[in-house]
């Protein structure tokens, strides 16, 4: 421990909702934090989160009556690709408390549910409107900001690159940075929070040594995703894990005016949630659109481009926020009809017909005989749905299904999608507690929360596990090097524990 003392502050690298939960944890928990981001402005690919934050066990999902828990919620994200049984149960049964944590200390509003894929209950939680990344990310961005503005408890320094990590011995004693030209350092234990690889492209990038057939894809995030904390913790023999597991996600939305845009924007899982249906170049259907999102890239590269996500109706109405964004930013359009659609789609009418009457009538089956069906069925069981159940993965939950005979008349929300480089599952192996580490165990003063850690997903990550992995592992984080800060009995801790956050900034 002597190698770290006097540590007065933890220091936090990326402003994302990993970067911000343990920021605002270390605050929490009565210590100092100093947050680098390398970006002009804090939110990072957290902002960008469509779909949700998965809980289970949450005081919404109670007031639902939506009988879930943490021991389905882990067996879900074991068969959803998890592999570390006790990184899973914590990421797990700390969902709910962290779900209410959001609600309860930052007054976010979490309160509609939905079923994304690989779920075996609705668990991921938004808000009414916007995207609920933004909206969580920003809430806890701008508690931080008035801890920084009214205390000392806190600082924000944006456009800080950190390059370098500063050490005693075997520990991490602080880290280095660049900024309008100059060289800084910070000193205290290190939490990394600082993403992924999905935009590391360049000729000696971790996508090219790991997943050079990626490269042409096109992706969702940001400039920034270059994989610094993962190159920083390997050049002081910190140990990686699962880098060749990176997520193609199913639905990058095209704009049809830039269609070969590097960077694309992602539709939200829960708009096949919602009742969304994914449609070939021939306007039929050929997966389970709440399949697995590796199972969903899969089938889409076996079938005809290009591929449609509709909505009908219903299924808009419920997320009408999130239609009506997507048709604003030109990568969604509005149909007064099925027939329109067809027209668009150059196919007979009859087709789209005839794909949602198929869909309709498995859905009918499975409410009749929900354990009958002559296809296999994901996560388990059996399924009524032919063209998903051909794939081995049979559909087995459905949401705002229409019969055929509406199409011709049914309003439809749609956007033309493409996979896209979504997620890194792997990153810097971590313990239960956050800390890196090497070969020979823990490295004293270094911790990693969000996508810079490895291990969390496996090879699959879960849609609204992200958001969550960021909160959870943010906080668990957080606590563990807030706590080696304070030494043995708190001898060196040097704030009182506050109350309440918001008590902070009054």
């Amino acid at each position: 421990m002597a190698a770290v003392f006097p540590a007065n502050q933890v220091i936090v690298v990326g402003g994302g909702l990993g970067g911000m939960s343990a920021a605002n944890q270390v605050v929490e928990c009565g210590g100092k934090t100093v947050l680098l981001d390398k970006s002009s402005f804090c939110g990072g690919n957290s902002t960008k989160a469509t779909s949700g934050i998965n809980g289970a066990g949450t005081k919404t999902q109670k007031n639902k009556g939506i009988p879930d828990n943490a021991e389905i919620f882990i067996a879900d994200t074991l068969k959803g690709g998890a592999k570390k049984p006790e990184l899973a149960k914590v990421l797990c049964a700390n969902s709910a408390a962290d779900v209410d944590w959001l609600v309860e200390k930052f007054d976010l509003d979490l309160s509609l549910v939905a079923r994304l894929g690989g779920h075996s209950q609705p668990r991921t939680h938004r808000g009414a409107e916007r995207f609920p990344g933004m909206t969580i990310t920003y809430a806890l961005i701008q508690m931080l900001e008035k801890v920084a503005e009214k205390t000392d408890r806190a600082r924000i320094i944006t456009k800080a690159e950190v390059f370098k990590l500063i050490m005693n011995g075997n520990a991490v004693v602080g880290c280095e940075y660049r900024k309008a030209g100059a060289v800084h350092k910070e000193f205290g234990p290190v939490i990394f929070a600082s993403g992924g690889f999905g935009a590391d492209f360049g000729s000696d990038s971790l996508l090219a040594q790991y997943r050079p057939d990626l490269l042409h894809l096109p992706t969702t995030n940001g400039e920034h995703c270059t994989g610094d904390a993962i190159k920083m913790g390997e050049a002081i023999g910190a140990t990686t894990t699962d880098l060749e597991w990176v997520q193609v996600h199913p639905t990058g939305l095209v704009k049809p005016d830039d269609p070969d845009a590097k960077v694309k924007f992602l539709a939200a899982e829960a708009l096949r949630g919602v009742g969304g249906l994914v449609l070939d170049a021939n306007g039929k259907r050929f997966a389970n659109e709440l399949g697995r999102r590796d199972y969903v890239t899969g089938e889409m590269w076996k079938s005809k481009p290009p591929f449609r996500l509709c909505l009908n109706k219903a299924a808009a109405d419920e997320i009408i926020w999130h239609a009506k964004h997507y048709t604003g930013r030109g990568v969604m359009k509005f149909y007064e009809s099925g027939a329109a659609l067809a027209k668009d789609m150059g196919v007979p009418l009859q087709t789209l017909v005839d794909t949602h009457q198929a869909h309709y009538d498995a859905a009918k089956k499975t409410e009749k005989d929900p354990d009958g069906g002559s296809w296999p069925a994901y996560p388990s069981g059996k399924s009524w749905d032919e063209a998903s159940g051909k794939t081995g993965s049979g559909k087995k939950f459905y949401h705002n299904v229409i019969d055929g005979s509406k199409v011709a008349a049914e309003p439809f929300y749609v956007a033309i999608i493409t996979p896209v480089i979504h997620y890194c599952m792997g990153g810097l192996e971590c313990t239960v507690e956050g800390e890196c580490i090497t070969k020979a165990g823990v490295i004293p003063g270094l911790y990693v929360a969000g996508e810079a850690a490895g291990g969390i997903h496996g090879n699959n990550r879960l849609g609204g596990n992200s958001l969550l992995d960021c909160v959870v592992f943010g906080r668990v984080s957080g606590k563990a090097a807030v706590k080696y800060t304070f030494g043995a009995g708190d001898k060196f801790r040097l704030c009182p524990t506050p109350p309440e956050l918001k008590e902070l900034v009054k």
